[in-house]
């Protein structure tokens, strides 16, 4: 377990300035390689921000650092200038909501799989109902045979949805929350590109005020973030707008390129 301050600070609502990575260093315990080296990226308040880069350049990292799953090895993050080891873990959890790749399918009923987004919300159905448009599972929930009660899930013999499906709830779970910060982690590797574009526009649309930070591999979604972050060897080899990094000619306008020659 990570250590406690001792009289926690509950985090800025609203985030006033933003999020600040300060000369952030970080491996992996019991391993010597550097998964992040010197990382320094301010994320302005209601700013979206993507994060570009191979598998294992260290993007899923910088978001198990801004939760506070593990603690920098060096340097600081903070949050409108608090270290996030000043913050109240609960608090700092309740202001960051993440859907990771892996997100979790559990057997139970729809109502619940979206709802525990905000456990203290599970019998609010106008509040599960308007997470679950926001996300695209509102069809998905409409067509199964006890809507919001169905159970989800190979376990019971009962509905098993498809990959695209159950993102969609995973969604609708992120969407629940009520957080400051959202982050989406390859949130739709399982939906198509046009599906993908359609959910990451009603998301900027959501997070008007808020922060978001996206992971994606699509370009035709990561082009719309405010600021783009090319994360190469643990680092941050190029940063700035869509359009400020094809004049740069480098990572990203040679990423970009490829990607745009594969969908000719």
């Amino acid at each position: 377990a990570l250590p406690m301050a001792e009289r926690p600070r509950s985090v800025p609502r609203p985030i006033r300035h933003g999020i600040e990575f300060r000369n952030v260093s970080f491996h992996y315990p019991g391993r010597d390689e550097w998964a992040l080296r010197d990382v320094n990226l301010f994320i302005r308040a209601g700013e979206k921000i993507a994060l570009v880069g191979a598998n294992g350049a260290g993007k899923t990292t910088l978001i198990k650092l801004l939760t506070r799953l593990y603690d920098p090895t060096e340097g600081q993050i903070l949050i409108d200038g608090i270290d996030l080891r000043e913050l109240d873990s609960k608090s700092l959890h309740a202001v960051i909501g993440v859907i990771f790749q892996d997100f979790m399918r559990y057997h139970l009923t729809v109502r619940e799989n979206i709802g525990f987004g905000q456990v203290d919300a599970l019998d609010d159905l106008l509040r599960i109902t308007y997470a679950a448009e926001r996300s695209g599972a509102a069809p998905v929930v409409g067509s199964l045979p006890q809507g919001y009660d169905t159970m989800l899930g190979r376990w019971f013999g009962q509905h098993e949805l498809s990959g695209g499906e159950w993102q969609k709830i995973a969604l609708a779970r992120a969407f629940m929350r009520d957080a400051e910060v959202l982050v989406l982690d390859e949130p739709t590797s399982s939906l198509d590109a046009e599906t993908e574009y359609a959910v990451f526009q009603r998301f900027r649309e959501l997070t008007e005020e808020r922060i978001a930070v996206l992971i994606s591999h699509r370009f035709s979604t990561v082009r719309m973030a405010d600021r783009i972050a090319v994360i190469r060897d643990g680092r941050i080899a190029e940063l700035g707008s869509h359009a400020e990094l094809l004049a740069l000619g480098g990572t990203y306008a040679w990423m970009f390129n490829m990607q745009a020659e594969g969908y000719r």
